[in-house]
């Protein structure tokens, strides 16, 4: 089969003939029909974020596809089925607390580095084998269609965030970063959910009125002024009651002030979803009031990535029309011109735009 290989970092994504993959137990083979091109995929590919992967490796986080193979443990899926590939891939000897590696992408420690030397290849490639428990059906959809599925793995992020602080219809919520990519797909997530409202904070004036636009008057925009103490008061303004849950997706070159002003806009009792980058480019951590922590009862969830029925259910949203896939823009790219695509993503990134390979 034909796959984009990273043989070193720095060097361009190799365009070559690769074996096909082979099934075990417990394995699906998949014929990968779209897959995303992350916007900082360039960064990953150069060694520059120093993300942990076996080299050489076929990369590329999940996907869409039809399955090929299946083992005998799969009851289930048949062959031709259309599905998502969860790139979250668990460790099955440790129900608790599995070790966890993004196949394809990148793993989160000594333990994640072991599962990737098994499911280490990713998407950008003509197949993939992926975990049985990974292969989530779409039900039909058409070849066209599976670019715009793409979007699952862009939203499953923030999905996982609200299931984590247990988001509830008729809420109010406030999203952190809601003018990024995970961001402002937060904010349609918290919506599908049943939010009564969400409050966008941000600087960039064009996507928060491209963000009421999309979602109506259910979307209260807030324009930063940079001043702690005032952008809280603005934001609790702007939801016109209690806020019941903020969700923090800032990217590590946010100052921890701006991160830390729209948290302690929740109400007592409230809830606080992690999922940002804030202290992972070195310099100061978040530092959160104790008192204020412990006598308003706050609730502070961390959340890397999602449980493993979150794609699941989410697709279960769009097939019910809350989640528009459709709001998203995307761009397409065979798989000889990979190393284009990266750049293209790049050069391209915001909210609402994906760059997709079609191999």
């Amino acid at each position: 089969m034909k796959a984009a290989v990273l043989k070193s970092f720095g060097s361009p994504l190799a365009i070559e003939n690769v074996p096909d993959p082979v099934p075990g137990t417990g394995e699906v083979i998949v014929d990968v029909v779209a897959t995303r091109v992350l916007s900082y995929a360039g960064e990953v590919f150069s060694g520059m974020r120093a993300y942990a992967l076996d080299l050489p490796v076929i990369p590329g986080p999940g996907g869409i596809g039809r399955v090929r193979t299946i083992g005998p443990d799969a009851t289930k899926l048949a062959v031709g089925d259309w599905v998502f590939c969860d790139p979250t891939v668990r460790s099955r000897d440790d129900a608790m607390a599995p070790d966890i590696t993004l196949q394809g992408w990148s793993a989160r420690d000594e333990g994640g580095m072991r599962l990737q030397k098994h499911f280490r290849h990713g998407s950008f490639a003509e197949q993939m084998m992926v975990p049985t428990e990974n292969v989530k059906r779409l039900g039909k959809i058409t070849s066209d269609e599976a670019t715009q599925w793409c979007a699952l793995g862009t939203l499953l992020v923030p999905y996982g965030g609200f299931l984590a602080a247990d988001l509830r219809p008729g809420e109010t919520v406030l999203v952190s970063g809601a003018t990024g990519n995970f961001g402002s797909a937060a904010v349609a997530v918290a919506l599908a959910m049943g939010a009564a409202c969400v409050v966008t904070p941000g600087r960039n004036d064009k996507v928060l009125a491209d963000l009421v636009r999309r979602f109506g008057m259910r979307v209260r925009p807030v324009k930063l002024s940079g001043d702690e103490s005032d952008d809280r008061e603005q934001m609790r303004r702007a939801a016109r009651g209690p806020i019941d849950c903020v969700f923090d997706i800032m990217p590590p070159s946010v100052s921890t002030n701006v991160v830390r002003a729209a948290i302690m806009t929740v109400r007592p009792y409230g809830r606080v979803v992690l999922m940002g980058g804030v202290g992972m480019a070195g310099g100061a951590g978040l530092d959160l009031p104790y008192p204020w922590i412990m006598r308003n009862c706050v609730t502070i969830h961390g959340v890397w990535m999602y449980p493993p029925d979150a794609a699941t259910r989410l697709i279960a949203l769009v097939r019910a029309g809350l989640l528009r896939l459709e709001d998203y823009e995307a761009k397409a790219f065979d798989l000889d011109h990979t190393n284009e695509a990266v750049a293209y993503a790049a050069a391209n990134a915001g909210p609402f735009k994906m760059t997709v390979l079609r191999p």
